[in-house]
Formats: structure tokens, sequence, C-alpha cells
């Protein structure tokens, strides 16, 4: 294998200020520690997350900032300690790369929800570096946040699922919905929605989409599976569905009303947040209070989820529909999809496309 020395320089495309406009940026990894992964990156998605980071949207963004957390690699090295991967490996990292392990969330299993947790990219390691992400040539990453790919799952289809995926297939468990013949609503259609139908349908669900127009109805009724779909402005369609769903995933990333899809939910069903959203979001309160009807949030899924979720999906024959891009096409990309315009998340083949540029 020869020695990594020369390779710890790497080079990633970072935003250098809230402009978020991404360029090659030159920076070294850490050694392998002996828990540690050498990841060569072959892939990374793009998630709607990653603009409100590289835009400052949230006002906690550092620059220079290597953005990507839907990553899928080959194993280069590993540590000492490191049981569970070997070179040659495919394996994927997700949004977090560490924790405190000693927490509550952390003691069962749940160490997405750490306070101490550290983001794949925008914060500090624990040698008090920054993190930085997937759209570059290599990361190195504690073992306890990688995965293995399973086999026989192409590298571009299985980035998105390391967000998006389980960013759905997690609420679904945890709130005791896999079970089948329940009725689901996935408000937006964009990369995590067209999952959460497909998740959904997967688990043997009557599955509504909700969206802003009519433009991807044969999409969402003839390639993605769903049973039926409505335009949430069309006030006498979302009346006909009052009292008729089990539980909405609610993709939206940005303000939005909820009364709407709250009169929608069964008695004692769930509106379930997922989109980052920095304004307020608004309801009055007899809409859950006569319902028994809860609104909650998720966010990704824990490890352990993580695998489970891709192994549900090689199962059940799951993929995600895909964009595949260069990196020099990444600012173009982002602009799209600021503008919701891919079917259904980019994917940018690192691996084949020339970094330094």
């Amino acid at each position: 294998m020869g020695s990594l020395e020369l390779e710890r320089k790497i080079v990633g495309w970072a935003a250098r200020d809230p402009s978020g406009v991404l360029s090659p940026y030159s920076y070294t990894l850490r050694e392998t520690g002996a828990e540690d992964v050498y990841v060569k990156v072959i892939c990374c998605g793009i998630c709607h997350t990653d603009i409100h980071q590289i835009k400052n949207d949230l006002g906690m963004s550092n620059y220079p900032m290597v953005p990507g957390h839907e990553v899928v690699g080959e194993v280069v090295e590993v540590g000492s300690g490191v049981t569970k991967f070997r070179a040659g490996d495919v394996v994927g990292v997700g949004c977090i790369v560490g924790c405190c392990g000693n927490c509550r969330p952390c003691n069962y299993d749940i160490e997405q929800y750490c306070n101490k947790k550290i983001w794949s990219y925008n914060d500090v390691y624990t040698d008090g570096k920054p993190t930085q992400g997937g759209f570059a040539s290599a990361m190195v990453v504690d073992q306890k946040f990688v995965v293995k790919i399973p086999e026989g799952m192409a590298a571009e289809q299985a980035a998105p699922l390391l967000c998006a995926g389980v960013t759905v297939y997690s609420p679904l468990k945890h709130f005791g919905l896999k079970q089948s013949g329940l009725r689901g609503g996935i408000l937006g259609l964009g990369g995590v929605g067209h999952m959460g139908v497909k998740i959904a349908k997967a688990m043997g669900h009557h599955v509504m989409v909700i969206s802003s127009s009519d433009k991807k109805r044969d999409e969402a009724l003839l390639h993605l599976g769903a049973d039926d779909y409505v335009v949430g402005s069309d006030a006498a369609r979302m009346q006909e569905l009052a009292d008729s769903l089990d539980y909405i995933i609610d993709t939206i990333p940005v303000f939005h009303p909820l009364e709407p899809y709250l009169a929608s939910l069964k008695v004692d069903g769930k509106l379930i947040l997922m989109g980052v959203i920095n304004t307020p979001l608004q309801f009055v309160s007899p809409m859950v209070m006569l319902g028994r009807k809860s609104i909650t949030g998720s966010f990704i899924g824990s490890m352990k989820e993580t695998e489970e979720m891709l192994e549900f999906c090689k199962e059940k024959g799951l993929t995600s529909t895909i964009e595949t891009v260069k990196m020099d096409y990444i600012n173009t990309a982002f602009e799209r999809l600021e503008k919701n315009d891919v079917r259904y998340r980019f994917v940018v083949d690192v691996a084949g496309s020339k970094l330094d540029v």
C-alpha cells in the first residue's frame, strides 16, 4: 500500500464566505488514529442542508468550509483498534463524526441527539481542528461513524441513503409506523420526500404525496409508486383529506402553514417535521388538542438505524433517484437545488472529477 504521508495533503471544494460559491481548497487530514478509518471518497450526495451551511443561513457557519455529508468511499487504511473494516471495503459516512459517548442519547444508541455531537463539517473535532466534509478526495473518520455499504449496492445510489434515507426510516421506526396498512402523507417531493415515498411503500403503506404544484404528479404516481397526489393549495381536495392520515412526513425546508396538514391527520396522528427552517412556524392549538395530534420532529438517524436502513433498502431493492455530476458542476447544482430543479438528488462523482482545477 505504501506510505500515506504524501497523501495527507488533500484537495476539497470549499465555500470561503456566505456567497456559498465553492472552489478548490487544500488542507491536511489528521493521521489515522487507533480507532480511525482513512477513506478515499468515491462520491458524495448534495443535501439541502448544505445550502443552509455554505450560505450561513443559520448564522453558525465557519469558513473555509468543505461541505458534504452523504459520503461513500473506499477504505484505504485502518487504525490498530479498528475491527469492523479493512482496506478495500466500500463504506459510508453521514452527518456526524463524533459524540461524547457518555450522555443518555449516547448510552441509548441515539447519538445523533448528543449535545456534544460533532458534525461532519463546519464543526471542530476533538483535536481542535475544523471538520471538513465529503466534497474532497479523502476523509479520516472514527470507526463508530462509518457504515459498510451492502454488497451489490452502487456507491452513487447508496450516498443519498446516508442522510435522506435514514432521515425517513428513523421516525417511521421510532414512532411505531413500520407496520403495513397505514396511510401516510409525504409533504414535499425532493431528496428526502422521494425516499419517503419509496420506503413507506416498501413498508406496505398507502402513500399520498402533497406537493406545491401538479408538475411532479406523473413522476410521483408512475415512477415512485405513490397511491395518490394532492396539490396543497387545492382547498377542496385538502378538505376531503380531513382525518384520513396516520402520519405526515413534512420535508419542506422553508416556512409554510401547518393547519391544512394537521387537519388531515386522524386522531393520534403525527406531523413529523424534517425540514431545517430558520423562521418560527405557527398553528392554533385546537388543531392539535381536538384530535390528540402531535407535532414532532426527527433528526437523521443513529448509526444502528443507518445500518438497518441500508439492509432494508437492499432487501427491498430500493434505490435513490439521482443525477450524477462532476465537481466542476457543483455550484450550478446548488443553484438548481435552490430552485428545486433536480430529480431528486444530486450526487457528485468525486473520484471521477479533477479537484484541483
